[in-house]
């Protein structure tokens, strides 16, 4: 179960997932876009569904999980990669609207996708991967702005809470912790900017991520490989955390 799949690292992680011969389940608010990369991957040999949803409804991810397990009849791994944030405003300045907004999405939203994907990855008794979608906005403030700063840390909380909580049922959960990544969201804050430069300039290698960098990072937590690792945050960001 992906979701944000739409587009971004989301897309770019259904693509990866599907040509590592995961069966996935694609979740995104725009049907349209969700649909179209549905039906690339099928006519590429995959096996792939679009459940069009919100994760900041409740009812929205409880369906997308029960069409996974109805189609492919269980599930063994979820990227929870859903996001939304914006820069250029300091604290006052910020909204009601705009925090409740950068919660609802960013934290409520993987809180909604835990609650319904555990149970199931709990009764079909042989573990599973849970993989959060945070940001280096999780460790430190990037510019982003404060409630988008909160949420990701938000998210690194939730997620050793998760791994410490399921542990015992094989369950592992753990986080990304990604840099700057070239994603339509991102374009529109560099076009606002007017050069990438701010953005990439604390990175040691001084650019974006390609997303389906970050999907290999995502990919390899779901995975065997990983299976020895839960209730961490990986780094994903070009060195921005070591300087």
């Amino acid at each position: 179960m992906i979701t944000g799949a739409s587009s971004g690292i989301g897309a770019a992680a259904a693509r990866l997932f599907a040509a590592q011969g995961a069966h996935v389940v694609l979740m995104a608010r725009r049907a349209v876009l969700l649909k179209s990369l549905a039906d690339e991957l099928v006519a590429g040999g995959a096996r792939a569904i679009a459940v069009p949803g919100d994760v900041t409804l409740a009812d929205d991810v409880r369906h997308v999980v029960e069409e996974a397990v109805r189609h492919f009849g269980r599930l063994d791994a979820a990227f929870n990669n859903a996001g939304w944030g914006t820069a250029g405003l300091a604290v006052h300045e910020v909204p009601d609207a705009l925090y409740d907004q950068i919660m609802d999405v960013n934290v409520r939203g993987v809180w909604n996708c835990l609650r319904h994907q555990i149970p199931v990855m709990i009764e079909q008794g042989a573990g599973g991967a849970i993989v959060n979608m945070s940001s280096t906005a999780g460790q430190f403030a990037t510019g982003a702005v404060a409630p988008y700063v909160a949420a990701k840390h938000a998210v690194l909380g939730l997620t050793k809470a998760a791994a410490s909580d399921y542990g015992q049922h094989g369950i592992r959960v753990n986080a990304l912790v990604v840099g700057s990544t070239a994603t339509p969201l991102l374009d529109q804050a560099i076009k606002t900017i007017g050069s990438v430069q701010p953005v990439v300039a604390r990175a040691i290698q001084q650019r974006l991520a390609h997303p389906t960098e970050v999907a290999h990072a995502a990919a390899w937590l779901c995975s065997g490989s990983a299976s020895f690792v839960t209730g961490t945050a990986i780094a994903v960001d070009g060195g921005v955390g070591a300087i």
